[in-house]
């Protein structure tokens, strides 16, 4: 990685990007919608200075690495350290003004996730894990996070974005977990991972995930003591169908729900 201290540099991407995105957070900005007609894709101008701000930094700092943001594309993604960015994970709540939205920064090594950081400039939250152990850094001091274990399917908090975004047999698998669970939330894109990193939920759910989406978050949850998969218990790296947990034993008992 080079003698740049690595610590202080994500802690320079989380905060140098932080700074171009909050002028548009509750501001009146342009939003565009990137989904061709299709479902709701919103797009700000508040991503792209974000993205922007990171990629220079990074391109600054470790020229040979590679970069994958959701704004600007792949650049160098053969490298053996390659950065996978998400300026803004939940556009949606931004340009709503709900604060439960975050910017992923995400490190692979040779494809494997090595360290992601989820930082919420708004409330001066950070999440951060190496995939041995996870920290938070905001309001109420420094901690490590640990999961919430012991917790069967009936007494879990499960999380999604939204169930509108299942469809056909997705919606069926969905829903009975949801049927099993105690209480479902929606509408917290990466948020709900980092609450079940720190133990207030149990499971997420998704689907049609992009790396730049999960990436970060995987060393986040996997450092709690979680468990992230995608739907067939492989690699929630690609994206895709996801499926997280606080342990081992509630993930395989969402896996058996989802399969039917």
């Amino acid at each position: 990685m080079g003698a740049v201290d690595f610590g202080a540099f994500v802690a320079e991407l989380a905060s140098q990007s932080g700074q171009a995105i909050l002028p548009f957070f509750r501001a009146h900005h342009v939003t565009e919608d990137k989904s061709g007609g299709g479902v709701f894709d919103p797009v700000t101008e508040a991503d792209r200075a974000g993205e922007s701000v990171m990629r220079h930094l990074i391109k600054r700092n470790f020229p040979a690495h590679g970069v994958l943001g959701e704004e600007f594309g792949s650049e160098n993604t053969e490298a053996e350290y390659v950065w996978v960015l998400d300026p803004i994970d939940g556009t949606r709540a931004f340009i709503s003004g709900i604060p439960v939205w975050g910017t992923l920064i995400g490190l692979t090594r040779q494809g494997v996730p090595v360290y992601g950081m989820m930082h919420q400039p708004f409330s001066g939250e950070r999440y951060s894990g190496d995939g041995r152990q996870a920290r938070y850094e905001g309001p109420g001091g420094p901690r490590k996070l640990r999961t919430r274990s012991g917790t069967d399917i009936a007494a879990a908090t499960l999380m999604t974005t939204s169930p509108a975004l299942f469809t056909g047999e997705e919606a069926a698998a969905f829903a009975r977990v949801e049927s099993q669970v105690r209480l479902s939330r929606y509408g917290c894109d990466c948020y709900a991972y980092c609450m079940l990193a720190a133990g207030h939920v149990d499971l997420v759910i998704e689907s049609g995930l992009k790396p730049y989406d999960i990436v970060a978050l995987i060393p986040i949850i996997e450092g709690a003591g979680g468990v992230v998969t995608s739907w067939d218990g492989g690699s929630a790296a690609g994206g895709g169908r996801i499926v997280a947990a606080g342990s081992k034993a509630l993930h395989e008992a969402a896996l058996g729900l989802l399969a039917g």
